[in-house]
């Protein structure tokens, strides 16, 4: 049997074209593609990856910036505190030296209270041969100081003067107090002063009227800044007994 296609090829086979015949293009079916969409997406895509590129590269310059601000700032505090190590270094030098300058000061102070406590102790050897000298020389006078101890003992119920050491100091220091004339004065006597006489006397007159103390006349002449001196202190300490001592210094000066 022979094979007969149902539909012929020929069937299938478009008319031959002409003309007026319509084409197979505007026969196909409208497709549309949207590229405008694709264009507007890919130009916002672009704005994007634009914006994202300045975001990036102003975070780099940024971050550059403040890596560069950093290292100095490093460097800065790097330059303080070495700064600071020569502060230190230096302090500890002069620390160093002052404890060196310290530890001589003391050497020479000890030097110094080596040399004034041999000089006390000389001294102290001096006052005791004086004081010996006096005690010979006091075997002579006894009867008169006696005397004079008595008049003392009437003049001090006419001053202000009420010293329980007065005897001492007038036996340490070979002093007699005697009337000025004034009921407000009073003369001081030293004897004993000069070891080539010992006879020699001297002399001052002390106003009591006021509360301070002041120095009229002396026999000899002293130096007058240096009366005035021991006259300021001892209204200063009001110690008599130093008072009397410096006086009698005053006097073996001038004399000697």
């Amino acid at each position: 049997m022979a094979f007969e296609p149902s539909l012929s090829t020929s069937g299938m086979r478009p008319p031959l074209a002409s003309a007026d015949a319509p084409s197979m293009a505007d026969s196909l079916p409208s497709i549309n593609f949207g590229f405008e969409d694709l264009r507007n997406r890919m130009a916002q895509f672009t704005i994007k990856f634009d914006a994202f590129i300045e975001r990036g590269r102003k975070q780099v310059l940024e971050e550059r910036n403040q890596f560069h601000i950093n290292l100095a700032e490093l460097e800065e505090d790097k330059r303080m505190r070495q700064r600071d190590i020569e502060i230190l270094t230096l302090k500890s030098q002069t620390h160093e030296q002052t404890l060196q300058k310290e530890a001589a000061e003391a050497a020479e102070m000890h030097a110094a209270i080596s040399s004034i406590t041999l000089e006390r102790d000389s001294r102290l050897t001096k006052r005791d041969r004086l004081k010996q000298q006096i005690a010979e020389t006091q075997k002579s006078i006894n009867v008169k100081l006696e005397a004079q101890k008595a008049h003392a003992k009437q003049l001090d119920a006419q001053s202000r003067l009420n010293f329980p050491e007065l005897d001492f100091w007038q036996d340490y220091l070979c002093i007699r107090i005697e009337g000025a004339g004034r009921e407000d004065r009073l003369k001081f006597v030293y004897s004993h002063l000069l070891e080539k006489d010992w006879e020699a006397e001297a002399w001052f007159e002390l106003g009591t009227a006021s509360r301070d103390y002041e120095v009229f006349h002396t026999r000899p002449k002293v130096d007058r800044d240096a009366l005035e001196g021991v006259v300021d202190l001892v209204n200063d300490d009001r110690d008599f007994g130093a008072f009397l001592k410096r006086m009698r210094k005053l006097f073996v000066e001038a004399m000697d």
